[in-house]
């Protein structure tokens, strides 16, 4: 099964649903804009997938992985984007440097563990 990604910004989170069986669902909505015409995509999250949005808030933007998941009953089609991982967007700050060097990489510029200054 193919997987997908999407970029966009979370515009809502839904409350949590658990249904009679035990079974747990939880849906949230991302706009996307990297289109002419920004586009409001509901994804679902399940059982213990559900967590992923217990850090999600509306406004931040997140990248979002799923699968499409279809399915026939009594002669009617559903479809159904399942998703499997959220990640927030990097803050600025967590950003790579502008080298390209990931800034946890860097080295420092002076020795932190000195004592003395070198002057």
């Amino acid at each position: 099964m193919a997987a997908y990604e999407l970029t966009g910004t979370v515009k809502l989170v839904m409350d949590l649903v658990t249904f009679d069986s035990g079974f747990t669902k939880r849906e949230f909505v991302v706009t996307t804009d990297d289109d002419r015409y920004p586009q409001d995509i509901k994804f679902e999250c399940v059982k213990d997938r559900c967590a992923l949005l217990d850090t999600v808030a509306p406004g931040q933007r997140v990248t979002v992985s799923f699968n499409l998941r279809g399915n026939e009953y009594k002669g009617r089609y559903f479809v159904s984007v399942s998703a499997w991982k959220v990640e927030p967007e990097k803050a600025p700050a967590e950003a790579d440097s502008e080298d390209g060097t990931p800034l946890e990489q860097r080295k420092p510029l002076a020795d932190e563990n000195a004592e003395e200054m070198p002057f």
